[in-house]
């Protein structure tokens, strides 16, 4: 599903055109619309531009390598062999932005929201030196949870919270299915994903780290805790916080925090970047996964019910599109970053 949300981002997209694709020995050798046609998900078409292209195989690096400047990545394989497949590429002299988790802990590699750490990007220059290449690294972009309430705790990073609570309440598309693929969980809710937690509860601090000895060293605080539930929902995850803080803030400053805050990717003028990154919601049912997954051409965060809480400071809740922002849209944006700033070039 992702690698398809991919396709379908990059189709007329202003800077990148996809020139080849590749995929399992399996998928080798078909069209892109034959080896995908049964098994489209996304509700827009196939776009027309990558109908015709023969998927090649992915093991092939060399080869593959030869016909483009950059690789997304989004594959279904272990570990140490997404590991291995993502070095091998970048040791060509090509970029990898990847939306795989398996360097997301990689010292060298940055884990990267663009809006919130790009200054990670200044590690690959070691993650090249150990790589053996001048042009080629590994960028990764962090779990698609994390987006619904990362941004908005960073904003308010000079008030420094202390404790952070975040449930998540997770789409199905999370896992790749729809609901013609996972038909039990319509009417239902499932209390446990997967690995879920641990990564909602580390890679924050991962994020807000600092770059010590060539090494992304996470940070030690705010300590984090978190539950991580499937919803039947299409797209969206939707997020439950309470936070304390070492300074508190009032209502006020936290909202003008969150309304004024710009990244490096607005700065920039990338073109997948959202105008407004952090929209706050006044009215007390919002936001809404299906109303408000969309915003920003579902690259931006939102945000509602901001308030006081009895055993916290505050409480709010957020939204994030989980397969836009949360993974190809925010891989795209990363990529849009790293051009920007001179990493990813032409050969």
């Amino acid at each position: 599903m992702v690698g398809q949300r991919f396709v379908q981002l990059l189709d007329q997209h202003p800077w990148f055109q996809v020139t080849a694709i590749a995929a399992s020995a399996g998928s080798a050798g078909k069209t892109y619309e034959e080896s995908v046609k049964s098994r489209w998900k996304l509700s827009t078409p196939i776009p027309e531009d990558v109908k015709s292209i023969v998927v090649q195989d992915a093991s092939k690096v060399e080869e593959v390598a030869s016909g483009v400047d950059f690789i997304f990545c989004a594959v279904d394989m272990k570990k140490n062999e997404i590991q291995a497949l993502e070095e091998a590429y970048a040791k060509t002299g090509t970029p990898v932005v990847s939306n795989n988790s398996a360097h997301r802990w990689t010292p060298d590699v940055p884990m990267v929201i663009p809006e919130v750490n790009p200054e990670h990007l200044d590690v690959i220059a070691a993650q090249r030196k150990r790589l053996g290449t001048s042009t080629g690294f590994i960028a990764v972009k962090p779990n698609c949870s994390i987006q619904s309430y990362v941004p908005m705790l960073h904003a308010l990073a000079d008030f420094k919270p202390t404790q952070v609570v975040a449930s998540t309440y997770q789409a199905i598309s999370g896992a790749g299915k729809n609901f013609t693929d996972w038909p039990e969980m319509l009417d239902n809710v499932i209390p446990y994903i997967g690995g879920e937690e641990e990564k909602s509860e580390q890679e924050p601090l991962r994020i807000w780290g600092s770059i010590v000895n060539d090494e992304i060293v996470k940070a030690s605080a705010p300590l984090i805790t978190t539950q991580c539930i499937r919803v039947p929902v299409t797209d969206g995850h939707l997020a439950t916080v309470f936070v304390s803080f070492e300074t508190t803030p009032s209502k006020e400053e936290i909202l003008a925090r969150w309304s004024n805050y710009k990244g490096r990717p607005q700065e920039l003028g990338l073109p997948s970047a959202p105008k407004q990154f952090i929209t706050y919601f006044e009215e007390e049912n919002r936001p809404q996964t299906q109303l408000d997954r969309d915003i920003e051409n579902g690259m931006g965060v939102s945000a509602g019910r901001l308030r006081e809480d009895s055993l916290y400071d505050f409480k709010f809740v957020g939204l994030s599109h989980n397969t836009l922002r949360g993974a190809a849209g925010g891989a795209v944006l990363i990529a849009e970053l790293l051009k920007a700033e001179g990493y990813i070039q032409a050969k």
